[in-house]
């Protein structure tokens, strides 16, 4: 059943529009089992960019212990509740979406958007980013931002996931610089955590399209009917907000997790955390401690009960938000909506990483090393567009620099904006291991075969 739009109301028939951009072919038809948004999912998955995902930095850099999340596997159980997510708030909705929507497609719309909200991340994770951030700031002062238009300098001083992420899935992927991987309207909206632009990003930096893609950014908002909130600035789509829930989910209790695992966290302080999040020990849990069973398979019976809890109440949550969501009203995130004890457990698990994961030592070393890696490279492949851009030529040393880009090689002729962007696309796709090696080589150790 479709709904009427009422003025300055966003409508689910236009937010779960099946429309691809960049392919005017009609987008409703089903194949037998799979419908348009079960195609957006695959391509996400079978793309390269999804697949380096699992040698890049979740929390932990450079980790030799084979259960620490990485990037990847970080992304594949945000997918998980995210379709948990969306196919509870499916079925409590159904008869206000419209008819040729499921529920199960509901859920794998989010569950595509869970799968591509970190693969436009940068090698060493938060760390990269900041460290790009640093480097261009270092930049500014030497003239090497010099020419460009006030909002392309932020853009670059600003290195942000979000953005590089709509430009790999947009630009990238697949149809390069037509189309990208040619997602649906619903899913991309879905996938812009903060649809604007860079001046609207705040003092945290975030923003979740450049000034590169910001046609791109108009044409998805217009396409899904996000309301316009300012120049180049839009409202979130209403299930943008349940792909942050299902992030800050995983992100509170498997970040505890790999404290464990790295003996960073006592299990009991965990245990204490999630039994909080969960509302109560589950009925099984006695007998398994009686048992003696692992602290790894006990702690995973205790998440999985917290899972269970937060995605029901964020699922009724959103139901019962859910005009103020098709508004583009809503001010708080929906975890801090759901019960006290909940949102407390939630914030006490963010609180307990980062006082005590975040700033362990091992890991402050490591990303002191991403700096002085991502700096390297900065310093070789920004120096080459660079000296390109301004001479026309390329002494030899950036000649070789900049063969490493193959086909995607900036001409003399592109803006440096361009130039740069194209830099970043290189050293933003590395795997963390990748980036290491290279600096490494380019420093002068030198490997034969």
């Amino acid at each position: 059943m479709t709904q009427s739009r009422a003025t300055n109301e966003m409508c689910w028939e236009q937010l779960l529009s099946p429309q691809r951009l960049h392919d005017k072919r009609s987008s409703t038809s089903r194949e037998i089992g799979r419908s348009p948004f079960h195609k957006d999912h695959d391509r996400i998955v079978f793309s390269g960019s999804f697949r380096r995902l699992g040698r890049k930095t979740q929390v932990h850099p450079l980790t030799e212990n084979d259960h620490i999340h990485t990037r990847l596997t970080h992304s594949l159980e945000v997918g998980c509740v995210g379709r948990s997510l969306g196919m509870s708030v499916g079925e409590l909705l159904r008869e206000r979406l419209p008819e040729w929507i499921t529920p199960a497609d509901l859920g794998v719309i989010i569950q595509t958007a869970c799968l591509g909200h970190d693969i436009g991340n940068p090698p060493f994770g938060h760390a990269g980013e900041y460290a790009i951030r640093d480097w261009f700031q270092r930049a500014e002062r030497s003239g090497l931002l010099d020419g460009l238009s006030a909002a392309e300098r932020q853009d670059l001083l600003t290195y942000e996931g979000n953005a590089q992420g709509f430009r790999v899935i947009t630009q990238i992927e697949y149809n390069q610089f037509n189309g990208g991987m040619r997602l649906t309207a619903a899913t991309l909206g879905t996938l812009l955590k903060y649809p604007w632009t860079v001046p609207y990003g705040g003092d945290m930096g975030k923003f979740s399209c450049y000034q590169s893609e910001q046609a791109l950014l108009a044409q998805v908002a217009e396409a899904v009917g996000l309301l316009p909130q300012g120049d180049q600035r839009w409202c979130r789509h209403p299930l943008a907000w349940l792909v942050e829930a299902a992030d800050d989910i995983c992100y509170a209790l498997l970040d505890l997790e790999d404290g464990l695992e790295m003996g960073i966290l006592r299990y009991e302080e965990v245990v204490d955390v999630l039994r909080q999040i969960a509302g109560e020990l589950p009925p099984e849990y006695a007998g398994m401690q009686a048992r003696r069973v692992s602290q790894r398979r006990r702690i995973a019976l205790l998440r999985g009960a917290a899972m269970e809890r937060a995605v029901n109440e964020v699922s009724a949550v959103f139901v019962e938000h859910e005009k103020t969501l098709l508004q583009g009203g809503l001010e708080r995130d929906l975890l801090e909506l759901c019960h006290p004890e909940l949102g407390h457990g939630v914030r006490a698990a963010k609180q307990l990483a980062r006082e005590r994961i975040f700033q362990n030592e091992r890991k402050a070393k490591l990303e002191i090393g991403a700096y002085t890696t991502l700096g390297i490279l900065l310093e070789a492949f920004i120096g080459a567009a660079f000296e390109l851009h301004h001479t026309g030529e390329l002494s030899f040393k950036h000649q070789r620099v900049l063969a490493l880009i193959g086909e995607n090689t900036p001409d003399a002729s592109w803006t440096l904006y361009d130039s740069y962007r194209r830099m970043l696309d290189f050293i933003g796709g590395m795997t963390d291991h990748y980036a290491v090696d290279l600096a490494q080589e380019m420093g002068g150790r030198l490997r034969g075969d």
